[in-house]
């Protein structure tokens, strides 16, 4: 476990003891031993305990009322799915294996024995029932995937029957979909809570409990083996396989400060830190009992996204040339720096994916757009409408974006407003759809996690539905491209998926619905004496990880 007082005592070393901690974050780490109470207790002695500095602090636990990251990974500690996907992007059994009828209209579930919930309630088939339709109110599958459905029904304790109106070709997707909102599975008493009310306790049948009596929002969070739970036998593999838990608790305590976090790892009170800080990868490489590693393989998109309703981009011709203004490669320089991090790619649904194409991506991925930019410009008459962009600077990995894309913009012959602001504020006012004049904007800029975007239908970004029909901030209204991804809904074999995703991605980019800036990926840093660290679309997994006296 952590001991705060122990780190106060590390934190006090010299400069000439640790070179790397200066002056700076001395005092930063001595102000922040101080200011936090001693996280370990004699109570609390004895088992292996992993004690890990994660990207975010943990504040809202319902996993099903937000998407956010965070919150999904506390999902995946308390609770299980039904279904997980594997590194070949395969869906595979967990809590249930499945079949399907022959003419694709109806879905069978059996749970697996021994799934007991953190109560010591045995899982039943009527909990499950419950929890899909709670996350299907909720999470944008999860709503396609209902618009399909017939009914849902518990016919025993063991089976689930799944019933759609018409075939649809992503059932098994959605419900063994990696990332937010993840379709958890939970009691029916908490499922049964409505989908945008937070759940009262957290009580799930996964590997870990969630010890609600030690977390204290902004400093800890803490998770202790479930000694009932029965792992599947097959070898973990992402989401997927065998869920084995190795150690006693697992303790999540908030550092904001970077330099702080790898300062605890140095010393050895930290045994994990999720996001290794880029600038100080090349210190950390050199510590032999640290080990630096890239956990989650698809990564991050970083994007950008127009607003439909205000000018100058409720003008298509000047949309397009915001497009031809794009260059991922300085914007992922100014993100990211080192190229061993980060991909120049044009895939609109990921890098390597099984959707990958780079049709209509020339322009993004070799920056050869700006004379056609600034010719698109003189045709449609731009008379210098200021762009509006409103950019965070208070998030480290939001920051270079939109200072990278006024450039650009500017280069291209744009006249471009930078409003610097915090995240907090850009997400409240991108949700606006006044003028510019009231409050209004023209442009914004955000990641996605790999996962979330690997087919038309999860990646929300894509919608054409527009300002009347729930579409998404900027609002774009394209029917061409809703009829599109209703095919894409439709479709039932790989083969027809991919085929569709090149038309979607060619609509896409040609009435520029949003502009994927590249992908970059996080390095993760943890100590020696930790094993088993595993790789998936969702990180970091505590489970099969081990950890040394």
């Amino acid at each position: 476990m952590f001991d705060m007082s122990r780190w106060r005592q590390s934190a006090a070393v010299t400069k000439s003891a640790r070179p790397n901690f200066d002056l700076k974050s001395l005092a930063v780490a001595v102000a922040l031993a101080l200011a936090l109470p001693v996280l370990s207790s004699p109570a609390q002695a004895g088992g292996k305990t992993i004690t890990a500095v994660m990207h975010s602090d943990l504040r809202v636990l319902d996993p099903i009322i937000t998407t956010a990251y965070i919150t999904r990974d506390h999902g995946y500690m308390v609770y299980d799915t039904l279904l997980g996907m594997n590194s070949k992007y395969e869906v595979k059994p967990q809590m249930a294996d499945w079949k399907v009828s022959d003419d694709k209209l109806v879905y069978t579930f059996t749970l697996r024995d021994g799934l007991l919930w953190h109560d010591g309630k045995p899982v039943t088939a009527e909990d499950c029932v419950a929890s899909l339709k709670r996350w299907g109110a909720r999470d944008g599958m999860g709503q396609k995937l209902m618009d399909f459905t017939k009914s849902i029904e518990a016919p025993d304790a063991k089976t689930i029957v799944l019933t759609l109106k018409e075939p649809y070709g992503l059932v098994l997707d959605s419900i063994g979909k990696p990332s937010s909102a993840v379709p958890f599975m939970m009691p029916k008493r908490l499922a049964e809570t409505p989908s945008d009310k937070p759940i009262p306790e957290q009580v799930g049948s996964g590997p870990f409990k969630f010890v609600q009596s030690e977390f204290q929002p902004g400093v800890k969070a803490v998770y202790e083996k479930f000694k009932e739970y029965k792992p599947r036998s097959e070898p973990a593999d992402w989401q997927a396989g065998g869920k084995v838990v190795k150690v006693d608790r697992v303790e999540w305590i908030t550092m904001p400060d970077a330099q702080t976090a790898v300062n605890a790892l140095q010393s050895g009170d930290v045994d994990f830190m999720e996001n290794g800080p880029y600038d100080l990868l090349p210190v950390l490489s050199k510590d032999p009992e640290l080990k630096i590693e890239v956990l989650n393989p698809l990564g991050f998109q970083t994007f950008t996204r127009m607003n439909f309703l205000n000018p100058p981009f409720d003008n298509p011709k000047i949309r397009r040339a915001a497009f031809l203004a794009m260059n991922q490669k300085p914007v992922l320089d100014a993100l990211v720096g080192d190229p061993k991090y980060y991909k120049i790619c044009g895939a609109v649904f990921g890098c390597d994916t099984p959707n990958a194409t780079d049709v209509g991506s020339e322009s993004l991925v070799k920056g050869n757009g700006v004379a056609e930019a600034k010719k698109l410009l003189a045709e449609a008459g731009y008379d210098g409408t200021p762009v509006v962009i409103m950019a965070p600077t208070d998030v480290t990995t939001l920051k270079a974006q939109p200072v990278v894309g006024a450039q650009l913009l500017r280069d291209a012959g744009f006249k471009v407003e930078y409003q610097a602001t915090d995240w907090q504020t850009v997400v409240s006012r991108r949700a606006s759809q006044k003028p510019v004049k009231e409050g209004g904007w023209n442009m914004f800029f955000s990641n996605w996690v790999g996962a979330d975007v690997l087919n038309p239908i999860g990646n929300v970004a894509t919608s054409g539905r527009g300002k009347s029909n729930g579409g998404w901030f900027g609002w774009s209204e394209d029917p061409e491209l809703e009829a599109l991804r209703d095919k894409y809904a439709r479709a039932t074999t790989p083969e027809e998926q991919k085929k569709l995703a090149v038309e979607i991605q060619k609509e896409i980019y040609d009435k520029v619905i949003y502009i994927p800036l590249g992908e970059y990926k996080v390095p993760s840093v943890w100590r020696t004496s930790l094993t088993g660290m595993t790789q998936g679309a969702a990180i970091p997994m505590f489970w099969n990880v081990d950890k040394k006296d």
